[in-house]
């Protein structure tokens, strides 16, 4: 595999503190359209302080056999899968609605939503919370989804579990808790999660989006509190969202295609008004992603070396050379191709048989080489054990108080392991046709736009250029003729943007992973623009099939100092963000612990959180 820690980064975060308790004021509404099909939900009350702003949070619940799609794949399981809805501060009646999904693949998009762009962070008490001027359902309708099966709050069958983080991945054990109840400790915790079996989830990209476009039909025809003028629907995906935000849009557009000409095969199925898609430092495509792995460790634009020359050079050697990595990661996504029709599930039993000879020659990676190296995966500016963006969410919903809000009957999963596996085992992140997928919606009509942090190295700002300047679509050339010019906020320059009709590539300056965080004014200006048809530079000019942007070909030019970077502060809920030294005594209990921060790490016995 190509890049593990994508799919893998942050597995031991997982907030069950207790078990979550007994739901008390949840509405069931059973569907018109699909027998034994529900939406459960209540108001939460979380999050959002703005007076007269809702929110709706709950499942749809999908019963066995609804996702059985005629190609072998069974689903003889139960999807229930959670969303947070929260009205728009201004006019929800007449804005338009956007999907937020991180990505992983395993991630919650509660990440997104209570570290990003929504209507509140987490104070660093993982207890209280602080109202986000640049949440983005300021002037828009947001949706954030768990997806897929046995992500976040998302869940199958709630299975009693005991949680082990003191060895280098979680452990989670099934556990019945009718005798007795395990000693807890600080790496030690028991609580209620879906049943962690891998046939019981999806492990593709194209299963995901099947599951996704069933749950898009039950919300958006029968949640009572969405009923907009504008039924504009948008897709703004992060991280490994770059396959899943083409990947779930073509799909719905597909739908929408058989819809209109009466081949749908599902009964009452609804039309779903596409019209943006947003990439945030995503991951399309493999064979470029990955030579930007090399590249960008030894040349940035803020002149930091992560690997030396002699490290580089062997690495392109590698990659470049006759039979070497991209000619073997080219070779398997032609092998590949039509296998989610046929073979996925026989895939994951199998994987050996999936391309065998792409794992050898990929073995030196841009990959391997950072990970043995002291700076950040989101933030090559930071150190590895990265406090930033603060994991302060994970404490906040295993709080009592906040499970019982969202009716959860599972406690929270940051990332899921089982689907995380599931989809290293079927090559998903190697399969191609995401950049197509662009190119078929760009075709289509849907506007689509990519923001990249410069700091990230994850999925970083080189290989997503890369990206955009390869998407096949009927305007790609005037795309690559347009240049460069600044992002302009209120506080100034926060990037370059090529852009050609309704199609943009940003490099966002001092940013990592997560822009949201980092850039909160540059992130919020780029959705904005998108959604409501202005430039992405100015937010000036309304967007027409020949708007170009003028300036430099590439972005260059424009090299800038790396941020202060933060000291590492061992928050035990997420592993990530401790030393080796302090998790060694973190797991012997010989640290003082206060709102999940170690605070000492002197002897002091068990510690308290």
């Amino acid at each position: 595999m190509l890049s593990t820690g994508l799919l893998l980064g942050g597995l031991a975060s997982l907030a069950a503190a207790q078990f979550p308790p007994p739901s008390e004021g949840v509405k069931v509404i059973k569907s018109k359209f699909h027998e034994n099909v529900t939406i459960s939900f209540k108001e939460p009350g979380l999050c959002e302080s703005t007076p007269g702003v809702k929110s709706y949070a709950g499942h749809v619940h999908l019963p066995p056999g609804l996702l059985d799609d005629g190609s072998g794949e069974k689903q003889d399981y139960p999807v229930n899968t959670f969303f947070w809805f929260f009205e728009a501060r201004h006019e929800p009646e007449n804005a338009p609605l956007a999907i937020w999904l991180n990505g992983g693949p395993g991630g919650s998009s509660m990440i997104g939503l209570l570290g990003e762009n929504g209507p509140c962070f987490i104070d660093d008490d993982s207890k209280s919370t602080i109202h986000n001027p640049w949440s983005w359902n300021n002037h828009v309708n947001m949706l954030y989804i768990d997806e897929p099966n046995q992500v976040g709050f998302s869940y199958d069958i709630p299975t009693n579990v005991t949680i082990y983080t003191g060895s280098e991945e979680a452990i989670i054990v099934p556990t019945n808790f009718s005798t007795e109840t395990p000693q807890t400790n600080l790496t030690t915790r028991i609580g209620t999660l879906s049943s962690q079996k891998s046939s019981h989830t999806t492990n593709s990209t194209q299963q995901a989006a099947h599951a996704l476009w069933h749950f898009a039909q039950t919300f958006f025809t029968e949640f009572p509190h969405y009923k907009p003028n504008d039924d504009r629907i948008s897709m703004w995906a992060e991280s490994y969202g770059g396959h899943y935000g083409p990947g779930f849009m073509r799909f719905f557009q597909q739908q929408n295609e058989k819809i209109l000409n009466g081949t749908i095969d599902v009964e009452h199925a609804h039309y779903l008004h596409l019209d943006t898609l947003g990439i945030v430092n995503g991951y399309l495509d493999a064979v470029l992603q990955e030579e930007a792995s090399i590249i960008f460790p030894f040349n940035n634009t803020y002149d930091i070396k992560v690997i030396n020359k002699t490290v580089y050079d062997g690495l392109m050697h590698n990659f470049t050379r006759e039979g070497g990595c991209r000619d073997q990661i080219i070779q398997c996504q032609k092998e590949l191709v039509g296998i989610e029709k046929n073979a996925l599930r026989a895939a994951r039993e199998f994987p050996s048989k999936l391309c065998p000879k792409m794992e050898d020659a990929c073995v030196m990676s841009g990959e391997m080489a950072f990970e043995n190296s002291n700076s950040a995966r989101f933030d090559i500016s930071h150190p590895k054990n990265d406090p930033f963006p603060p994991p302060h969410y994970i404490g906040y919903l295993a709080q009592e108080k906040a499970l019982g809000a969202l009716a959860s009957p599972v406690n929270f999963t940051m990332s899921s392991k089982t689907v995380a596996l599931n989809f290293i085992a079927t090559l998903d992140e190697i399969h191609g046709g995401f950049l197509d997928a662009v190119g078929y919606l760009l075709d289509s009509g849907v506007k689509v736009h990519m923001m990249y942090g410069d700091l990230d190295f994850a999925c970083n700002w080189i290989g997503g250029e890369m990206s955009s300047l390869a998407i096949p679509y009927s305007r790609a050339e005037d795309f690559k003729k347009a240049g460069y010019t600044p992002l302009i906020t209120s506080e100034g320059v926060g990037g370059l943007t090529r852009q050609f009709g309704n199609f943009s590539f940003t490099r966002v300056y001092q940013a990592g992973h997560m822009i949201p965080m980092y850039q909160p004014e540059a992130a919020y200006e780029i959705f904005m623009r998108a959604l409501f048809n202005r430039d992405i530079p100015t937010g000036l000019l309304p967007v027409h099939d020949e708007l170009s942007t003028v300036g430099p070909p590439d972005t260059w030019h424009v090299k800038q100092a790396p941020p202060e970077a933060p000291e590492p502060k061992c928050y035990i809920l997420a592993p990530e963000t401790c030393t080796p030294e302090i998790w060694e005594k973190v797991k012997s209990g010989k640290v003082t612990v206060k709102d999940y921060f170690v605070v000492e790490d002197e002897e002091v016995g068990d510690g308290e959180l």
